[in-house]
């Protein structure tokens, strides 16, 4: 399930906002168009979006008809548009940091194009981020229950990510190995990516999936019905406290009363060991018509104000472990997840750390 499409000369993005009811493809053959896509989330997720941001760098580099003397400040600019779409997924400045290397180390006597090194670059990031979700799939199933149901919020899957997903790929090795019952997502207000998103992609992959509101989830984990509960991530600081999609801290605070395991999946590109706590993380407040209204229908008496944060953040006690490609780490985070940075990619995938 690929959310996006490299032709060589554009990228095409699955228009997420139009799921599941069309399947549309955007065309993108500028960085600003790419830009566009990514505030507007047409295309989301954090990992995702640093992929995508890449490809917009390369589009630049192939867009640009200046003068060569002008070209390395036009690719700069770029990236530094693409740097201001959205501020908390830091996976996107991991990404746009990698390109800027490129661009820095790049030489117009090298016999090497620079759009052509750049290509390489962002074909490297795709690659890397699907390899590590297949690993945290693996690891990730090797901590379920045997027959558990799962209960997870917004998207991270396929959506989100070079195309298997944080969350949801452990989700998908969960269930390959017949370890998963059910599936339950939050439909996760405002813009309904467990509705819309999750649920239909765990659909296309015959897995069970049952929706629920946002307000259920903690009166479910009453009823005994959810036995671990599965999310993602879109920055974790280095003290472990976690920044998700707003809503995740609520069922934490659930699982933890009702003794639930609570899980982070993400990519070491979500680990940011230059931020110390939650509190230092930046949250994205988005447009209040998000919540104003669904589409053409308005839901708010319009004389009430609206408070629209993307995200929250999930303080690192109510975590029962985050899983990377490298490692489960688990608390202290301060010393666990500073480990997995450090491995060198040929030691143990599955060393647990803390």
């Amino acid at each position: 399930m690929d959310p996006i499409r490299w032709t060589g000369k554009s990228l095409e993005i699955l228009d997420q906002t139009l799921l599941p009811d069309r399947v549309e493809w955007i065309e993108c053959r500028s960085y600003d168009q790419v830009a566009e896509a990514i505030v507007n989330m047409r295309v989301r997720g954090a990992p995702l979006i640093g992929i995508v941001a890449a490809y917009g760098v390369c589009l630049a580099a192939l867009g640009y008809s200046g003068p060569r003397e002008e070209e390395m400040a036009y690719i700069q600019e770029a990236i530094t548009t693409l740097a201001n779409t959205r501020p908390t997924a830091v996976n996107l400045f991991w990404s746009l940091e990698r390109m800027r290397q490129v661009l820095q180390g790049h030489t117009a006597q090298d016999g090497q194009e620079l759009a052509s090194r750049l290509i390489q670059e962002a074909n490297r990031i795709w690659q890397e981020d699907l390899e590590a979700s297949r690993r945290m799939g693996e690891l990730g199933a090797d901590l379920l229950p045997p027959r558990c149901r799962v209960l997870t919020h917004c998207n991270a899957g396929a959506l989100a990510t070079s195309g298997y997903g944080t969350a949801l790929g452990v989700i998908r090795a969960g269930f390959r190995k017949g370890k998963i019952q059910r599936v339950f997502a939050d439909e996760t207000r405002p813009l309904l990516q467990g509705a819309r998103l999750t649920a239909w992609e765990l659909s296309e992959d015959g897995i069970p999936v049952t929706v629920i509101t946002d307000g259920a989830a903690c009166h479910l984990m009453g009823l005994g019905q959810v036995d671990v509960v599965i999310v993602g991530a879109d920055r974790v600081a280095a003290n472990g406290d976690v920044a998700n999609k707003i809503g995740t801290y609520g069922l934490a605070v659930a699982a933890h009363y009702h003794q639930l395991p609570f899980y982070v999946v993400c990519p070491l590109s979500t680990i940011d060991l230059a931020t110390g706590c939650g509190q230092d993380i930046t949250i994205e407040q988005r447009d209040e018509g998000e919540v104003r209204a669904i589409g053409n229908k308005l839901l708010v008496a319009p004389k009430a104000g609206v408070y629209n944060p993307a995200f929250d953040v999930t303080p690192a006690h109510l975590i029962t472990a985050i899983i990377t490609e490298r490692g489960v780490a688990k608390p202290p985070y301060e010393v666990s997840l500073a480990g997995l940075m450090q491995k060198r990619p040929g030691e143990s995938a599955g060393e647990r750390i803390g």
